[in-house]
This record gives structure tokens, C-alpha cells and sequence, in this order.
């Protein structure tokens, strides 16, 4: 069992959380995780962050500033329940188009019944595929993001190369995630909460616990903003930099296709 981040050079692919499986594996053990929770993830991200998982969000949307012009369009990779998506076409007066991707049915069920309460399915889309290979033409979207949910898949290169492909000329890349706390109290308050209270929390709401120890755990292993930040340049991105939010608890990184 590794504790340690993984790092620019790869190991992802191979982490449960920190159990080590094959690459043939992770997916279908990562798709069952969101297929447990799915009904109950928003209510989850809600008490596992405070609350803060909302500001987070909204500080991603804000930063990328959607354009109000018709025919602006963004991809939302992981983004099932509809989080992002739907503050996308807020802020852009709902005049941008947003597909929502997603890996797992379940979460893309609860994203369009969200849709559809919130008067929003005109749009709206909603796909279900990988990440790792999109089913888009070269150069489609003005802008791609993913919010918690690079972390989970297996070949965190393959996506990233994905996301260039997709995007136009011009296209911004964002990427909200967990990521290393850079404040030494905050940081030893924020493992006690992760590890002792978050996988119980899931245990009295969902039933079980085991879903959200894969996700504390996954959390530790996924790279650390520069390393991060590398992996981004190497997909292709110019002008790769990140934001910290809540002492690093999350951060979000921006890239360019230019």
C-alpha cells in the first residue's frame, strides 16, 4: 500500500485509492463507487467540504468567465449531476451550450432530471463516455472543464490529450480538484476530517463506507499542483498556472490551446 502522491510521470492509472490494481481494473472499481453514491453525491460533496465545494465552483466559473455570445459552447467532463454546467450557462445569460460527459449513467440521470427541473435541457446535453476517448470532432469546444473528477481516470494523460484535441484554437482548459493543503494546521485538521469522519459520514447517509475511503485516499495520491501543472504543458496547454483555494484543500488549474 502507497501513500505517496503520484506525480507527472504517471501512477494513477494503477491507484485505488492506495491500493495498487491493474490498469484493466480501475475503471470498472471507479464506476461502482459513483453508481453506490450517485443519488446522494451533491448532499456528500456538501457535508464532506462544509459547504465549500459551492464557492469553489463558483470562483472555476468565474475565472472562466463564459462568453455571452450565441454559439459559445463547453464540454463538462465528470460532470453527471450538472454542477458546473448549469453555473456555465448562468453566467453566460443562458446563452452558451454545455455537454455534460460522463463515465457512469447513474450520476448522468440526476443530471438531467436537475436539468429539467431548472428549465435548462434546451442548453443542455448529456453524454455518456470516456473521458480517455471522446467521441468529438477536432476542435469543437471553446472551452473544457472538470470539476473532481480528473482524479478518477485511469489515464490522466489521455484525457488531458483528449481535451486539447476537442478544443478550438483559443480554448481554455479548467480543472477543479482536490489537492495538497500548503498550511501545516490546516493540513493536520484536514486529515483527521478525511480519514476519520468522511468515510463515516458516508456510512450513516449512503450505508457504506467504503465509497468515500476510496475517495479521501484517492485525494492524497493524485499530484500536487506543479506536478499537476506539468502534465497540463505536456498535453500541449501554454500559459499552465492554478489558483489555491482554502489554504490548497482544492486548487484549479487553467491552460490554453494558442
Amino acid at each position: 500500500m502507497s501513500t505517496d502522491r503520484t506525480t507527472a510521470a504517471g501512477g494513477m492509472e494503477t491507484s485505488y485509492g492506495f491500493r495498487k490494481v491493474g490498469e484493466d481494473q480501475k475503471q470498472a472499481m471507479v464506476d461502482t463507487v459513483f453508481h453506490t453514491v450517485a443519488r446522494r453525491y451533491d448532499l456528500m460533496n456538501d457535508m464532506m467540504s462544509m459547504g465549500m465545494h459551492r464557492a469553489w465552483k463558483d470562483a472555476m466559473v468565474s475565472w472562466l468567465n463564459p462568453s455571452r455570445r450565441p454559439g459559445w459552447s463547453s464540454l463538462d467532463v465528470a460532470g453527471g449531476t450538472g454542477d458546473i454546467a448549469f453555473r456555465i450557462v448562468e453566467a453566460s445569460r443562458r446563452n452558451a451550450h454545455v455537454t455534460v460527459l460522463d463515465i457512469n449513467g447513474s450520476m448522468l440521470e440526476v443530471g438531467a432530471e436537475r436539468a429539467a427541473k431548472a428549465g435548462l435541457l434546451d442548453r443542455l446535453n448529456f453524454v455518456e463516455t470516456n473521458a480517455e476517448q471522446l467521441p468529438f470532432e477536432d476542435e469543437t469546444f471553446d472551452a473544457y472543464t472538470i470539476a473532481f473528477g480528473i482524479r478518477n481516470v485511469p489515464h490522466i494523460d489521455r484525457a488531458l490529450a483528449e481535451a486539447w484535441r476537442v478544443l478550438k484554437p483559443g480554448g481554455r482548459f479548467l480543472c477543479l480538484e482536490f489537492s495538497e493543503v500548503d498550511m501545516p494546521v490546516l493540513e493536520k485538521i484536514y486529515e483527521q476530517w478525511s480519514f476519520r469522519v468522511i468515510p463515516q459520514m458516508g456510512r450513516m447517509i449512503t450505508g457504506d463506507a467504503e465509497p468515500y475511503q476510496y475517495l479521501v485516499e484517492s485525494i492524497r495520491k493524485f499530484p500536487r499542483q506543479s506536478e499537476f501543472a506539468a502534465m497540463i504543458e505536456k498535453a500541449g496547454f501554454e500559459r499552465a498556472t492554478w489558483r489555491d483555494y482554502s489554504g490548497g484543500i482544492a486548487a484549479c488549474h487553467s491552460g490554453w490551446k494558442l
